[in-house]
Protein backbone atom coordinates (compact mmCIF):
# COMPACT_ATOMS: atom_id res chain seq x y z
CA UNK A 1 0.00 0.00 0.00
CA UNK A 2 1.36 3.37 -0.99
CA UNK A 3 2.27 6.15 1.51
CA UNK A 4 -0.13 8.93 -0.16
CA UNK A 5 -3.38 5.98 -0.12
CA UNK A 6 -2.24 5.23 3.81
CA UNK A 7 -1.84 8.74 4.96
CA UNK A 8 -5.29 9.51 3.04
CA UNK A 9 -6.91 6.45 4.93
CA UNK A 10 -5.86 7.58 8.04
CA UNK A 11 -6.89 11.35 7.39
CA UNK A 12 -10.48 10.05 6.26
CA UNK A 13 -10.64 8.07 9.35
CA UNK A 14 -9.63 10.79 12.03
CA UNK A 15 -11.92 13.83 10.48
CA UNK A 16 -14.80 11.41 9.92
CA UNK A 17 -13.98 10.46 13.74
CA UNK A 18 -14.09 14.09 14.33
CA UNK A 19 -17.64 14.59 12.66
CA UNK A 20 -19.11 12.04 14.34
CA UNK A 21 -17.76 13.12 18.27
CA UNK A 22 -19.49 17.17 16.96
CA UNK A 23 -22.64 15.18 16.01
CA UNK A 24 -22.94 13.62 19.33
CA UNK A 25 -22.37 16.69 20.99
CA UNK A 26 -25.17 18.54 18.87
CA UNK A 27 -27.66 15.20 19.10
CA UNK A 28 -27.39 15.37 23.02
CA UNK A 29 -30.42 17.02 24.70
CA UNK A 30 -29.38 19.79 26.58
CA UNK A 31 -29.57 19.48 30.34
CA UNK A 32 -32.44 21.51 31.87
CA UNK A 33 -31.50 24.45 33.49
CA UNK A 34 -32.42 24.45 37.42
CA UNK A 35 -33.79 26.51 40.06
CA UNK A 36 -31.11 28.22 42.68
CA UNK A 37 -32.00 27.63 45.80
CA UNK A 38 -34.06 24.36 45.52
CA UNK A 39 -32.36 22.58 41.85
CA UNK A 40 -35.78 22.33 40.56
CA UNK A 41 -36.33 21.74 36.80
CA UNK A 42 -39.04 22.46 34.50
CA UNK A 43 -40.37 18.51 33.90
CA UNK A 44 -40.54 17.03 30.75
CA UNK A 45 -43.81 16.68 29.06
CA UNK A 46 -45.64 18.65 32.14
CA UNK A 47 -47.69 20.60 28.90
CA UNK A 48 -49.49 16.72 28.80
CA UNK A 49 -50.54 16.44 32.26
CA UNK A 50 -54.34 17.46 33.70
CA UNK A 51 -55.26 20.65 34.62
CA UNK A 52 -55.91 21.11 38.35
CA UNK A 53 -57.47 24.79 38.07
CA UNK A 54 -57.04 27.92 36.13
CA UNK A 55 -56.68 31.44 38.16
CA UNK A 56 -56.56 34.71 37.65
CA UNK A 57 -54.33 37.21 39.26
CA UNK A 58 -55.36 40.79 39.75
CA UNK A 59 -53.22 43.85 39.67
CA UNK A 60 -50.75 44.81 39.62
CA UNK A 61 -49.75 41.24 37.36
CA UNK A 62 -53.23 40.93 35.49
CA UNK A 63 -52.43 37.36 35.05
CA UNK A 64 -54.18 34.24 33.62
CA UNK A 65 -52.78 31.10 35.30
CA UNK A 66 -53.37 27.55 35.24
CA UNK A 67 -51.93 24.45 37.22
CA UNK A 68 -51.18 21.66 35.82
CA UNK A 69 -50.20 18.10 37.73
CA UNK A 70 -48.35 15.26 37.23
CA UNK A 71 -50.86 11.76 37.42
CA UNK A 72 -49.72 12.06 41.45
CA UNK A 73 -50.46 15.00 42.28
CA UNK A 74 -53.51 15.03 40.60
CA UNK A 75 -54.57 11.75 42.37
CA UNK A 76 -53.90 13.57 45.66
CA UNK A 77 -55.46 16.56 44.51
CA UNK A 78 -58.95 14.91 43.66
CA UNK A 79 -58.82 12.77 46.81
CA UNK A 80 -57.80 15.54 48.93
CA UNK A 81 -55.40 14.15 50.30
CA UNK A 82 -52.95 15.37 52.72
CA UNK A 83 -49.89 16.13 53.19
CA UNK A 84 -48.77 15.72 49.46
CA UNK A 85 -46.92 12.66 48.48
CA UNK A 86 -43.01 12.39 47.82
CA UNK A 87 -43.07 12.89 43.71
CA UNK A 88 -45.72 15.12 43.55
CA UNK A 89 -45.21 17.55 40.77
CA UNK A 90 -47.54 21.25 40.15
CA UNK A 91 -46.48 23.42 37.48
CA UNK A 92 -48.31 26.72 37.18
CA UNK A 93 -48.45 28.27 33.50
CA UNK A 94 -48.94 32.28 33.79
CA UNK A 95 -49.86 34.68 30.94
CA UNK A 96 -50.83 38.18 30.91
CA UNK A 97 -54.32 38.52 30.22
CA UNK A 98 -55.59 40.03 27.31
CA UNK A 99 -58.73 40.40 25.35
CA UNK A 100 -59.89 38.10 22.61
CA UNK A 101 -59.45 39.37 19.13
CA UNK A 102 -62.28 37.26 18.06
CA UNK A 103 -64.74 37.27 20.63
CA UNK A 104 -64.37 40.89 22.26
CA UNK A 105 -65.91 39.63 25.59
CA UNK A 106 -63.51 37.11 26.41
CA UNK A 107 -60.37 37.67 28.31
CA UNK A 108 -57.98 35.17 26.87
CA UNK A 109 -53.94 33.89 27.74
CA UNK A 110 -51.57 36.70 26.33
CA UNK A 111 -47.85 36.49 26.31
CA UNK A 112 -46.20 34.18 28.74
CA UNK A 113 -44.98 35.41 32.02
CA UNK A 114 -43.69 32.62 33.74
CA UNK A 115 -43.43 28.83 34.42
CA UNK A 116 -43.45 27.98 38.57
CA UNK A 117 -42.86 24.59 39.52
CA UNK A 118 -43.40 23.12 42.85
CA UNK A 119 -41.85 19.62 43.70
CA UNK A 120 -42.52 17.71 46.75
CA UNK A 121 -39.64 15.33 48.63
CA UNK A 122 -39.64 16.00 52.28
CA UNK A 123 -36.29 15.05 53.09
CA UNK A 124 -34.51 17.08 50.07
CA UNK A 125 -36.72 19.91 50.93
CA UNK A 126 -37.44 19.28 55.27
CA UNK A 127 -36.65 22.98 56.11
CA UNK A 128 -39.34 24.34 53.32
CA UNK A 129 -42.47 21.95 54.13
CA UNK A 130 -41.21 19.13 51.98
CA UNK A 131 -41.30 21.46 48.97
CA UNK A 132 -38.87 22.87 46.39
CA UNK A 133 -39.52 25.90 44.50
CA UNK A 134 -38.40 26.68 40.83
CA UNK A 135 -39.70 30.03 38.68
CA UNK A 136 -38.29 29.97 34.98
CA UNK A 137 -39.30 33.27 32.30
CA UNK A 138 -38.55 31.57 28.83
CA UNK A 139 -37.29 28.23 29.90
CA UNK A 140 -34.63 30.25 32.50
CA UNK A 141 -34.69 30.05 35.88
CA UNK A 142 -35.00 33.28 37.69
CA UNK A 143 -32.79 34.86 40.59
CA UNK A 144 -31.79 33.18 44.36
CA UNK A 145 -33.58 36.57 45.56
CA UNK A 146 -36.58 36.03 43.95
CA UNK A 147 -36.55 31.81 45.00
CA UNK A 148 -35.76 32.98 48.55
CA UNK A 149 -39.24 34.85 49.05
CA UNK A 150 -41.24 31.25 47.10
CA UNK A 151 -41.56 29.66 50.75
CA UNK A 152 -42.50 32.33 52.95
CA UNK A 153 -45.49 33.17 51.18
CA UNK A 154 -46.65 29.67 51.21
CA UNK A 155 -45.79 29.08 54.51
CA UNK A 156 -48.05 32.63 55.48
CA UNK A 157 -50.80 31.79 53.37
CA UNK A 158 -51.31 27.98 52.47
CA UNK A 159 -49.24 26.29 55.51
CA UNK A 160 -52.73 24.58 56.81
CA UNK A 161 -53.05 23.29 53.00
CA UNK A 162 -49.61 21.44 52.66
CA UNK A 163 -48.40 24.73 51.57
CA UNK A 164 -50.56 24.59 48.43
CA UNK A 165 -52.76 27.63 47.23
CA UNK A 166 -54.44 25.26 44.21
CA UNK A 167 -57.63 23.32 44.86
CA UNK A 168 -59.25 20.61 42.56
CA UNK A 169 -61.59 22.68 39.93
CA UNK A 170 -64.62 20.10 39.56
Amino acid sequence: MSRTLVSRSLLAGALLFSVSGILDVFAEEPKPLASPVYGVTIPPGYRKWEMIAPAEEAAPLDELRVVLGNPLAVKAIESSTLPFPDGTILVKLAYKKKQSDVFPSATVPGTPTTVQVMVKDSKRYASTGGWGFGRFINGVPTDKAQHETCFACHDARAKNHDYVFTRFAP
